[in-house]
């Protein structure tokens, strides 16, 4: 193994060894990369080393070719671990604790990040887990035994006691949903029945969240009747897409789409009602074409609303709920048991079966 640098010593440098699974593009699996690096952080960067991550919906249509991805890339995104090693000017009381940290880093500087607070959207947006291997350290995605997080990355400090596979979505699906209901929750007419599209981990959380936030009428639909019985444990009512498709109009106040699925939003449409809010959330690739009506929408003085990622406090939030409903639902059983980081194109296999919610990977000498 070599010892590499990725830019001059700005910093004390530390030699890690590491482990890479690089994605060679759809179709062509993942390539193992082990070395020994030298590390040398930038300003308040910061090295994590992951004890484990999952497999989002998003990895899948990069894999699977539905989303374009660099390759050679580390994907992942979804992630937790324990900081290593803080660049100069850091927070070093970080060393040594456990962590998870929002999926981009933002400039704060620029009009998404200060005038119309959508940072998300920040006019430098980084992605872990969407950027090229050669784009800075290239530790840039969880697909991998460290990550280097950059400098307007926020770190948030998992609570003891609180188990990896409980949080380790939360920087992803669960904070998405954070923001994803605010709308609904600051709404001058608060909604009362809700509906969402999409039975999978998005469409969980979301029943969850909004359950805690005192909606008692709450719908989920989807095609899989095992995720529909599954949802009635996190606060949802279950209805098979089929029993939707006959039933009356303008049924809903509000709805949510997390299915990805562009073909049903003329149903939705359908089921809300006049003044209705329908938020859209899923649809996050390109292949989303739209058979709608304008008149509808107009007619209707429906409010659509897109969301996309989420801030910093919204990931904030989200520790917060895990902690104060651990005992209220059953966060285990979303995620699978650990595979090893060098099974992970068999756990891109496992995950397309749509078994498990999220298929979780560790090190593997954590295994």
């Amino acid at each position: 193994p070599s010892i590499r640098s990725f830019a001059p010593p700005k910093s004390s440098s530390r030699c890690v060894a590491t482990k890479r699974m690089l994605y060679q593009g759809p179709g062509n699996g993942h390539r193992s990369l082990t070395e020994n690096i030298a590390f040398e952080l930038g300003e308040a960067e910061i090295l994590v080393r992951i004890t484990m991550t999952t497999i989002c919906g998003s990895d899948l249509h990069t894999f699977e070719g539905r989303r374009a991805g660099h390759a050679p890339s580390v994907l992942g995104h979804e992630g937790v671990g324990v900081v290593e090693e803080v660049g100069v000017n850091g927070d070093t009381a970080l060393i040594g604790k456990r962590v998870t940290w929002t999926l981009t880093d933002t400039c704060g500087s620029c009009q998404p990040c200060t005038e119309w607070n959508i940072p998300q959207k920040c006019d430098t947006l980084f992605k872990y887990g969407h950027a090229s291997i050669h784009d800075g350290s290239g530790f840039n995605g969880c697909f991998s035994s460290h990550i280097v997080l950059r400098k307007g990355t926020k770190v948030v400090c998992i609570p003891e006691g609180m188990p990896d596979a409980h949080v380790v979505p939360a920087n992803c699906a669960l904070a998405t949903m954070v923001a994803v209901i605010e709308p609904l929750l600051s709404s001058s007419v608060r909604p009362e029945r809700i509906l969402i599209q999409g039975a999978g981990l998005l469409g969980i959380y979301g029943a969850a969240l909004l359950q805690n936030a005192g909606f008692d009428d709450v719908w989920l639909t989807d095609v899989v009747q095992d995720r529909l019985d599954f949802a009635t444990e996190f606060g949802a009512q279950p209805v098979h897409a089929n029993q939707l498709a006959s039933s009356k109009s303008h049924q809903f106040d509000a709805i949510i789409e997390v299915a990805g699925l562009s073909s049903i939003i003329s149903e939705g449409i359908r089921l809300l009602r006049p003044g209705g809010i329908y938020v859209w959330a899923g649809m996050v690739h390109d292949q989303t074409p739209l058979d709608i009506l304008g008149v509808d929408i107009v007619r209707g003085a429906l409010t659509i609303i897109g969301i996309h990622n989420y801030r910093a406090e919204h990931l904030e939030e989200s520790i917060e709920f895990l902690c104060k409903t651990a005992e209220r639902y059953p966060w285990d059983k979303l995620v699978s048991p650990p595979m090893k980081l060098s099974e992970l194109d068999k756990a891109f296999e496992l995950s397309q079966q749509r078994t498990w919610h999220r298929v979780s990977l560790i090190s593997d000498s954590d295994s």
